[in-house]
């Protein structure tokens, strides 16, 4: 069963995969249990892929395509020419990414005027204002 997306969604997948190179090549063999195999292994490690397929029949590489995003309940976020995008969500990834993500930052001390400064060194306390 395919996952899908929105086009929200899809747009900011085909932006990320612009970078990306193909990891995994579909050759003279067509789409084998081994293809599949490496297609979940890599969508498991990175989450978005390219796949580069060898034919030159439009039929079979949009059928190949679905079988794909089908037997590993992927989302297909592109297919241009002999280039498919997937994309499938990897909860270890999305926890070790959001961690990263989180500020490691230390918080500061309010920022203190040299007249307060003075005043702390001479033991002047604050006079409260009413």
């Amino acid at each position: 069963m395919k996952t899908t997306l929105s086009p929200i969604e899809r747009r900011a997948l085909k932006a990320k995969a612009h970078e990306l190179v193909p990891v995994v090549m579909i050759g003279d063999h067509g789409l084998t249990p081994a293809i599949i195999r490496e297609v979940d292994r890599n969508l498991k490690a990175h989450e978005l892929i390219k796949i580069r397929a060898s034919t030159d029949d439009r039929e079979l590489r949009t059928k190949w395509f679905d079988e794909i995003c089908d037997a590993l309940n992927a989302a297909p976020v592109q297919h241009i020419g002999k280039i498919y995008i997937v994309w499938r969500h990897s909860p270890e990834l999305a926890s070790a990414s959001a961690k990263a993500a989180l500020p490691k930052t230390r918080r500061k001390a309010p920022r203190v005027t040299k007249r307060q400064e003075e005043n702390r060194a001479a033991g002047i306390k604050k006079k409260k204002v009413r």
